[in-house]
C-alpha cells in the first residue's frame, strides 16, 4: 500500500474513532452509513459535520448531544449567550470562518472554543499556534453556530476595522519611525487609514514578541496571507481582507521612504518600530510585484544579536578558539559560508564588535547594511549608482582600514581586490555562498582566483548552519535503534551510554516542540598541509579528507554533537546539514 493509501486510511479510521465511532456507538448511524458520508465530505472537501447535518444523516441537537457525551466536553445552547458581550480579538477571523468557531473567553493559560466538532485537531494546533494557548471545546449545535457566525463575517472589512481599533495593546507604546532623509522618497500623509495602521502595528509587534525574523504580507486573487518565518520555518498567522492589500503595501511604503506610485518594479527600504520610550526595532523592507498586488517581505533586524557574545553562537570551545585566533592576526582573510538565512551575518558582526576598539579603523561594505554598529564605517552598496563592492573596496583602501569587512564575495574583481587587501596587512573578512568549507576553495578556483592568491591570504574558513534547538520543557528521550543512529552518522565509539537523543513533542511554551535556534559550525583553519594540497590544485575532497585528520569536524558531525548535547534532533541535523 503506498504513502497516500496508508494516510487515507488512518485519516478515515481517526475519524471513525471519533465523530463517526461516537455516532455509530450510540445507534445513529451504521458503520457503513458513516463511512460513506466521511468520504463524501472529504470529496466535496466539507467538514464531516457538516456533512452529516447537511445530509440529513444527524440533527444537530442529535449530533451536539452524542459528541458531548462522547468528548466530555460541556453542551451549551447558543441562543442562552449574548454574543454583543463576548470578548474581542481573542481568535483570528480566518480561523473562526476556516473551522466554524466562536471564543467564548479566556481562562488561565487556554482558549473557551464553542464548535459543533470538538475532535478537529487541526483547529486546536492552529490555534495553539497562533494564541500560544490550549483549547478548551464548548459543544454548540451545528446550525446555530453557522448561521452566527455567517451573520458575524458578512462585512469582513467593516470586522476587520473593528478588531483592530479595540485591539488590546496601547498603541500610544508603538511608533512606526524611519532614520533616512525625508526627501528619499515622496510623502503621502492621506495613507492614514486607522485599521491599516494599527493592523501593521500589531504584526510587527507580534513577529518581534514571536522571535519571528521575517515577515510575509502575500497578495493572491481572491485572498491576502500573513505568514512569519519562526526558527527558519513560515506560520500563517493570518488572512486579512483582499481589500486592504493596496493600502497596506501604501502605508509600508510611505514609512519606509519607496516611492509608492511605483508598483511595477521592485524596492527596497528600512523602517522602525518604537516600543516605549527607549526600545526601538529595526527593519529592512522589501516589495515585489506580483500578479495580484504587491508582495513584501519585512525583516526584522535585532542590533543587539551582535553584542551577545561568541558564546551565544553555539561554537564548542576548539572552534571558537580557532575562529578568535584567526580573527586576531594583524592581517588575512577570514570566511563565513553557508545558504540564505544561516547566520552569516550575526557571526561576522559579532567578530567585528569584538575587533570594534578605539584603536582599530573598520569599514563595511553591504548589499544593504543590516545591523547598525556605532564604531564601525558601514557603506551600503548601490549598484545603480556604481557604488559596486569592488569600487567600496578600492575607496576603503585609501582610507586607511585596519579591518574590512565584505558582505559577499560574488565576482573575480571583488575576490581578487579582497585578497590583495588581504596580503598587504589587513584583516578581511567576507562571505561565501558554499556547501561546506572545503568547497569554498573550489569556489574560489572556479571564479578564477589563482592558487597562490588562495594559499597565502586564506587563513580560516568556517561553514555553518542554524538547526532548530528543543524545547527544553517538552522534549522526551527517543527510542531509536542503533541502526537507525549508525545510518545518521554515529560511530560505534559514540554508543558508550553516556548520552540519549531527543525528540520534539510540544507544548504551550515552543513550536511544535522546537525554541529557537543553535549554530552548526565546521571552522577550518588553513594549515601547512592544506596550502600544500591548495598549490597543486587539489580537489575538495583532498582537502576535506585532510583537515578531517587535522580534526575538524564535518557540518553532520558537529550536528551529531549537538544531538548528544540534548540541544537538538536527529531529525533537524539531518534536515540542515544534507549530506
Amino acid at each position: 500500500m503506498n504513502d497516500f493509501a496508508v494516510a487515507s486510511t488512518e485519516a478515515l479510521t481517526g475519524n471513525l474513532s471519533g465523530i463517526g465511532r461516537a455516532l455509530v456507538a450510540a445507534g445513529t448511524l451504521d458503520q457503513k452509513t458513516a463511512e460513506m458520508l466521511y468520504g463524501k465530505a472529504q470529496a466535496s472537501r466539507k467538514s464531516f459535520v457538516a456533512e452529516l447535518v447537511d445530509s440529513g444523516a444527524v440533527s444537530p441537537i442529535t449530533l451536539a448531544h452524542t459528541l458531548y457525551k462522547a468528548f466530555v466536553a460541556p453542551l451549551v445552547d447558543l441562543d442562552a449567550i449574548n454574543i454583543e458581550a463576548l470578548p474581542a480579538n481573542l481568535l483570528d477571523e480566518k480561523i473562526c470562518q476556516d473551522y466554524q468557531l466562536l471564543p467564548l473567553g479566556k481562562r488561565n493559560n487556554a482558549l473557551v472554543i464553542a464548535t459543533a466538532d470538538p475532535s478537529n485537531r487541526e483547529a486546536a494546533e492552529k490555534i495553539k499556534f497562533a494564541t500560544q494557548l490550549t483549547v478548551e471545546w464548548i459543544v454548540v449545535e451545528f446550525d446555530k453556530l453557522a448561521k452566527l457566525n455567517s451573520t458575524r463575517f458578512t462585512k469582513t472589512t467593516e470586522g476587520f476595522s473593528a478588531a483592530f481599533l479595540n485591539s488590546d495593546f496601547d498603541e500610544k507604546s508603538l511608533e512606526i519611525t524611519t532614520d533616512l532623509p525625508s526627501d528619499a522618497a515622496p510623502q503621502d500623509n492621506e495613507i492614514d487609514d486607522a485599521p491599516v495602521v494599527r493592523f501593521l502595528q500589531k504584526m510587527l509587534f507580534d513577529a518581534y514578541a514571536l522571535g519571528a525574523s521575517d515577515l510575509h504580507f502575500e497578495p493572491y486573487e481572491f485572498s491576502y496571507r500573513v505568514r512569519f518565518r519562526i526558527d527558519g520555518e513560515l506560520r500563517e498567522i493570518g488572512s486579512p481582507p483582499v481589500s486592504i492589500k493596496e493600502k497596506l503595501a501604501s502605508r509600508i511604503k510611505v514609512i519606509s521612504r519607496m516611492d509608492i506610485s511605483e508598483r511595477r518594479l521592485p524596492q527596497d527600504g528600512r523602517m522602525k518600530l518604537k516600543i516605549g520610550r527607549d526600545k526601538t526595532i529595526d527593519f529592512r523592507v522589501s516589495t515585489l510585484p506580483t500578479l495580484f498586488g504587491e508582495k513584501i517581505v519585512i525583516r526584522i533586524l535585532d542590533p543587539n544579536s551582535a553584542k551577545l557574545g561568541i558564546e551565544a553562537l553555539g561554537y564548542e570551545t576548539v572552534e571558537k578558539e580557532r575562529l578568535l585566533k584567526a580573527i586576531g592576526r594583524p592581517y588575512g582573510m577570514v570566511l563565513v559560508t553557508g545558504p540564505t538565512g544561516s547566520g552569516k551575518t550575526v557571526s561576522l558582526y559579532t567578530c567585528l564588535n569584538l575587533l570594534n576598539k578605539p584603536g582599530v579603523n573598520i569599514a563595511t561594505a553591504e548589499d544593504p547594511s543590516e545591523i547598525n554598529l556605532p564604531g564601525v564605517n558601514q557603506v551600503n552598496v548601490n549598484e545603480k549608482a556604481g557604488l559596486t563592492f569592488s569600487v567600496a573596496l578600492k575607496s576603503f583602501l585609501r582610507q586607511d582600514p585596519d579591518i574590512i569587512m565584505v558582505g559577499e564575495i560574488r565576482d573575480l574583481e571583488t575576490a581578487d581586490i579582497s585578497i590583495k587587501a588581504a596580503q598587504t596587512g589587513h584583516m578581511v573578512l567576507s562571505t561565501l555562498h558554499t556547501n561546506d568549507a572545503p568547497t569554498t576553495i573550489t569556489r574560489l578556483r572556479n571564479m578564477g582566483v589563482a592558487p597562490f592568491n588562495i594559499a597565502s591570504s586564506v587563513v580560516l574558513i568556517t561553514a555553518q548552519r542554524l538547526a532548530r534547538r528543543l524545547c527544553a520543557q517538552c522534549k522526551v528521550v527517543a527510542e531509536l535503534p542503533k541502526q537507525a543512529l549508525f545510518d545518521a552518522g554515529f560511530i560505534a565509539a559514540d554508543m558508550d551510554g553516556s548520552w540519549q537523543p531527543y525528540r520534539p513533542v510540544g507544548c504551550s511554551a515552543c513550536n511544535n516542540g522546537y525554541k529557537g535556534r543553535v549554530g552548526i559550525y565546521q571552522v577550518m583553519p588553513i594549515s601547512e598541509e592544506i596550502q600544500r594540497i591548495i598549490l597543486r590544485d587539489g580537489s575538495s575532497m583532498d582537502i576535506a579528507a585532510q583537515s578531517e585528520r587535522e580534526g575538524v569536524r564535518s557540518l553532520r558531525t558537529s550536528g551529531l554533537h549537538k544531538v548528544k548535547l540534548g540541544l537538538t534532533s536527529i531529525e533537524e541535523v539531518m534536515a540542515v546539514t544534507n549530506e
